[in-house]
């Protein structure tokens, strides 16, 4: 039997809880990781070019 994933969880706790105002707030951090993570790559000029 595997193990779920955080993200998993974290989605089944939202839908189990009815707690949907975290969901914009998973979405942000989300990016804001997504954007940290990208800002180390060939694709940096790219993301400065957005802000």
């Amino acid at each position: 039997m595997s193990r779920p994933s955080f993200i998993t969880e974290l989605f089944a706790f939202v839908r189990a809880h009815k707690a949907y105002m975290l969901i914009p707030i998973i979405v942000v951090l989300l990016l804001a990781g997504l954007l940290i993570i990208l800002g180390g790559t060939n694709a940096a000029p790219f993301i400065y070019s957005l802000f």
